[in-house]
């Protein structure tokens, strides 16, 4: 059911998606949905930014991968002896690794945001719309 909140192509859609979630798993996991209530908006702001951009803010590979690569290496020394030694290992590894990470797409649509360019479900708000609601 996560999915189809953060899949659904709409805010809109999402709220639904977010409200039949809420319901469902309220009563079994009242912590876990009460967390999720209480940030709902930062769950849902990816909508405010151009959908061109939505795969790499709903992205978690970046971390997983950084962090599968510290691993596998702490494991295979056999523990991260000194804390500088740590602190070393993991500078270079992430370093190493950014290497590999996939760049933004459509480079072009951060200029917007940056703008102040509003967007709404992932698509840029006509400027003569915005003014409408400002003298309205």
């Amino acid at each position: 059911m996560i999915y189809n909140i953060y899949l659904a192509p709409t805010k809109v859609d999402a709220d639904i998606a977010f409200d039949v979630f809420i319901e469902k798993f309220e009563a079994k996991y009242f912590k876990a949905v009460n967390c999720m209530r209480k940030h709902r908006d930062r769950l849902l702001e990816f909508y405010n930014y151009p959908a061109e951009h939505w795969h790499s803010i709903r992205s978690t590979n970046v971390i997983e991968s950084v962090f599968a690569t510290v691993r596998l290496r702490t494991y295979r020394t056999k523990g991260c002896g000194s804390r500088i030694a740590t602190l070393t290992m993991v500078f270079k590894l992430i370093q190493s690794a950014q290497k590999q990470w996939i760049k933004i797409r459509f480079p072009k649509k951060i200029k917007q945001v940056w703008e102040g360019i509003v967007f709404e479900d992932g698509i840029a708000v006509q400027k003569s719309k915005m003014l409408k609601s400002v003298n309205a």
